[in-house]
């Protein structure tokens, strides 16, 4: 980049809101997690769909690379310019610019957080379902990410409630997709092959989400079982019986553990090796009633220990903020980590997390994991603690090689809500082959032939 291509960015946003050189900070050379970092060399906080224009317009020009961010939790790289360029941060692009009743709808700029979006439509006896465990996410990045959560057994992901969008392309064109219709059959849905991209493809300036009505009753359960399998083989059982659980999720004692140390905070029960944590919601509480009865015979049927029922708001949110903390919480037990999501056919979770603590005897490594259940989407978690630099890097290497090819024999893919990003793209093309990336390939350069769009992500 130029002093001249500067002064145009000056010009589209203020000095005030374009920073060069020492003047960004740190903390945009990396996400969450990954180990990768390089500095962009230029950071503009944009504030609405024109500036995202006239900068696209400038990158394109001038064969820019240009990588957007919001809040910066994402765990694979994707927001780091690895390239250098520029970096659009969308966080002041954080207004929630209408609320539509008659068409459960809610549109919102993409620097809206996730925790903020739930609080607002929640006061106007809404829900908006997709529940990652990072609250502070934008909607942005949920979206670039096709981000799932807790409570996708029963109400999907993000892909499910974008039912419009406003994006620019890499030349700075401005194109609305979709819109407030319930159905379209019109054509390609470019929307859904632009979710999930991770900002290779579009930037998203505006999202319509789909609203469902506040659920007059919600109930938690917490299960504890004697054993890692029998809490699995109850995770089977329950999605095979008539009740549909809004969230299932997996945990284990040495992962409640961490979480009570990091916050500070007591567990209602830690004594058992395997937990499953649920939520049953719906309109009818008597409904409710019968199917968190049905589950909790199911359960003491296959040898849980208990069924605590969590029926306070009070309580519900204290455990289920234990639950959003794991990773923050893992993250302190150790001097270093990364991790992988893969998600894997639900009968065949019970098989993978065994093979983790497998793994975890061979490589003589700590790999704790908890997740989501319901949807066999698993969170596993390679530590370093005490190990030097060389065999920290064989550790990843033989460990994620390992864990990645075990979840693509059993059926799954290397990542159910995380994305690839940076971190990942070799692992997905190991899974899908030449073929397959070579078709990614000619759709990003439909869309971006000048390669500026987020590159170095995703495709080999």
């Amino acid at each position: 980049m130029t002093d001249a291509d500067i002064r145009v960015l000056w010009g589209i946003v203020g000095e005030g809101r374009c920073f060069t050189g020492a003047s960004i900070s740190g903390d945009y050379a990396h996400d969450e997690l990954s180990g990768m970092k390089r500095m962009p060399d230029a950071l503009i906080r944009v504030q609405a769909t024109d500036e995202v224009s006239s900068v696209m317009k400038l990158a394109g020009d001038r064969n820019i690379p240009v990588v957007v961010r919001g809040a910066g939790t994402g765990l694979v790289g994707g927001a780091v310019a690895v390239e250098g360029g520029i970096m659009l941060e969308t966080t002041q692009m954080n207004k929630i610019l209408e609320l539509d009743p008659d068409n459960l709808t809610v549109t919102v700029q993409p620097g809206v957080l996730l925790m903020e979006l739930a609080e607002y439509v929640s006061q106007r006896g809404f829900l908006y379902p997709p529940d990652p465990g990072e609250k502070s996410a934008t909607i942005g990045g949920n979206i670039s990410t096709n981000a799932g959560g807790m409570r996708a057994v029963k109400y999907g992901v993000t892909r499910d409630y974008v039912r419009g969008m406003t994006v620019v392309l890499p030349d700075g064109g401005v194109m609305e997709l979709g819109g407030k219709v319930v159905k379209n059959s019109s054509g390609y849905s470019l929307k859904d092959l632009i979710i999930g991209s991770e900002g290779t493809l579009a930037i998203v300036t505006e999202a319509i989400l789909k609203l469902v009505p506040l659920p007059a009753c919600t109930v938690s359960l917490l299960i504890p079982f004697r054993t890692i399998d029998d809490a699995l083989d109850a995770v089977l059982e329950i999605t095979k019986s008539k009740t549909i659980p809004a969230a299932i999720e997996y945990m284990s004692r040495e992962t409640i553990l961490f979480a009570e140390d990091f916050l500070g905070k007591k567990f209602p029960d830690t004594k058992h090796p395997a937990y499953l944590l649920l939520t049953l919601d719906g309109a009818d509480k008597e409904r409710v009633k019968q199917d968190y009865e049905q589950i909790g015979d199911l359960c003491l049927g296959m040898s849980a220990e208990d069924v605590f029922i969590i029926e306070s708001e009070e309580r519900r949110d204290a455990v289920w903020t234990m639950r959003g903390a794991f990773l923050e919480a893992i993250k302190t037990s150790t001097t270093m980590l990364d991790e992988c999501d893969v998600v894997v056919p639900r009968n065949r979770i019970a098989d993978y997390i065994k093979y983790t603590h497998q793994l975890s005897g061979e490589l003589g490594a700590r790999i704790p994991s908890f997740g989501h259940a319901g949807d066999g989407n698993i969170h596993i978690y390679l530590c370093r603690d005490g190990l030097d630099e060389s065999r920290w890097e064989r550790l990843m290497a033989e460990g994620f090689d390992r864990l990645y090819k075990k979840a693509v024999e059993m059926g799954g893919q290397v990542s159910g809500e995380h994305g690839v990003g940076y971190a990942k793209k070799e692992f997905l093309h190991k899974q899908f082959g030449g073929e397959y990336t070579a078709l990614m390939r000619r759709i990003k350069t439909a869309f971006d032939p000048g390669n500026i769009l987020n590159p170095g992500k995703i495709i080999i």
